[in-house]
């Protein structure tokens, strides 16, 4: 019988055989670019976001002119994103905090990233995975939340727990990794409603129990 060492290490080679440039696909160019990105794809597709942040970026130049942005006028240029007076908020009140506490620069610990508003754990590894290739922890998003429990990885549906089992079961070197490919497996094939599990490289190992449902192709 296969070990979860195993498993997790055929998982891993799997995913990346099929998704070889699996990464962020949020567009930025410095660090508060990938924060403000990241505070903005929550309860948002990436896609969405990319529409929304040119205009925002070119408003916006540096975190001096986000932390003193009218907050309607912000309110307004991220509007599609969903959520949008919480969002401006914390995106303002986090430009202010890095300036005042930060010396304008976005942290790079964790414990300091958790003091900013409406930063969470998964926001927090995206900054210090992307922004300093620092694998403190895996992300959590709603993919990984799906596909680790589908692939028996993970019991239970709270984020913090996931994480904390999955970095029981992979090697920190490749917390990025995982959380990349998690996510796009999630995204590409894995998916909420209909995932594609008669193309799943990964059916073998996994324990969905309506897997058998959705292993011919919908006609």
């Amino acid at each position: 019988m296969m070990t979860m060492t195993e498993k997790t290490a055929a998982i891993l080679r799997i995913l990346n055989k099929k998704f070889p440039d699996a990464g962020i696909q949020l567009k930025y160019k410095d660090n508060f670019q990938l924060l403000s990105s990241v505070i903005l794809s929550a309860q948002c597709t990436d896609a969405r976001v990319n529409i929304v942040t040119p205009l925002l970026f070119s408003k916006y130049k540096n975190i001096k002119e986000f932390a003193d942005a009218d907050i309607k006028e912000l309110e307004n240029i991220i509007k599609s994103t969903g959520f949008f007076r919480q969002k401006a908020k914390r995106i303002k009140e986090s430009a202010r905090m890095i300036l005042d506490e930060f010396k304008g620069k976005v942290p790079n610990k964790m414990t300091d990233l958790l003091r900013l508003p409406g930063v969470a754990r998964k926001t927090a590894n995206v900054v210090l995975q992307n922004a300093y290739g620092i694998n403190e922890g895996i992300v959590v998003d709603t993919h990984v939340r799906r596909v680790s429990n589908r692939l028996g990885l993970t019991g239970s549906k709270d984020p913090v727990r996931i994480e904390q089992d999955l970095m029981h079961q992979f090697n920190s070197k490749d917390y990025r990794k995982v959380s990349d490919l998690l996510i796009f497996h999630g995204r590409y094939t894995c998916k909420a409603q209909r995932p594609l599990c008669h193309e799943c490289g990964l059916y073998d190992y996994c324990t969905f129990k309506d897997k058998k449902k959705f292993s011919e192709p919908k006609k």
